[in-house]
């Protein structure tokens, strides 16, 4: 990532955490591409469903009960029937 790449991150991480949805959204989208999960837990725990959408699917696709039972605990009903079904098969 350059130095640019880096600074519109920070002002978008910025704008994200002043409450600006469209902000939100395309961080969210942003972290799903790069695979970052730490970014997406930090949104999801801010409350971001998007980004709590994505760390289940991500969860599931590497078959992780542990996030998925983080995010289950945290009201994520898709968590929860995603964790079910991966314990039940």
């Amino acid at each position: 990532m350059t130095d640019s790449d880096e600074m519109a991150l920070t002002l978008l991480r910025e704008r994200a955490d002043s409450g600006d949805p469209d902000a939100i959204d395309e961080l969210v989208e942003r972290a799903a591409e790069r695979g970052d999960v730490d970014e997406l837990r930090r949104l999801a725990d801010r409350g971001s469903s998007a980004a709590t959408d994505r760390l289940v699917e991500a969860a599931t696709e590497r078959g992780d009960l542990d996030e998925l039972r983080r995010l289950a605990d945290a009201g994520s009903t898709t968590a929860a029937d995603q964790l079910l079904e991966l314990t039940t098969e």
